[in-house]
């Protein structure tokens, strides 16, 4: 096992340098200082080990959720809307990570339950909504969720800035949050 943590801390160090592009198992295995070979005794596919180093990202948004929203019974908007700097801020912050998180084409299939990991993030959002009682809170924190990465991606390509003339995205975030709570 110590080996399969090598190879996941090389990608997510490599992911943290390069981007999703420059992940390759030779790559990786170079940097962990095994043979390019090696991976496959735990990583039967490329995905799987793609797979692998996105569930670290995962697990650190899931940290970063826990931090923010955690399971007090505050106001829920004031959550959400703490949930939504905090993504924005794990997407500039994580800029590799954040794009292969949510590169389905390169991890389907990839055999280790990514999605028990990613889900669980889905379902404190969608919890939230619940409590501030809205409608469909599922449909409504899946739109929500769009919508914030949207403003994600926006942000990072500078679009945002280039159409609202800000660079603070603080104005967007609580404009999306107030329109999927129905204020």
């Amino acid at each position: 096992m110590e080996l399969e943590r090598r190879l996941v801390a090389a990608g997510v160090e490599l992911l943290a340098e390069a981007g999703p592009e420059a992940l390759s198992v030779r790559e990786i295995a170079r940097r962990a200082g095994v043979s390019h070979g090696a991976p496959r005794r735990y990583f039967p596919t490329h995905q799987a080990l793609l797979a692998a180093i996105a569930r670290e990202g995962y697990r650190k948004l899931g940290d970063v959720v826990d931090e923010t929203i955690g399971r007090d019974d505050g106001d829920p908007r004031d959550a959400v809307l703490s949930f939504a700097h905090r993504y924005l801020a794990f997407a500039r912050d994580e800029q590799g990570m954040f794009a292969l998180m949510f590169r389905h084409d390169l991890l389907t299939g990839n055999g280790i339950g990514l999605r028990e990991t990613s889900t669980p993030l889905f379902g404190v959002l969608v919890e939230q909504l619940d409590r501030a009682d809205v409608p469909e809170p599922r449909v409504t924190a899946a739109a929500l969720w769009a919508a914030l990465h949207g403003v994600a991606q926006l942000s990072q390509w500078g679009t945002l800035e280039v159409v609202t003339g800000s660079s603070d995205p603080d104005a967007v975030l609580t404009t999306t949050v107030d329109a999927h709570l129905g204020r």
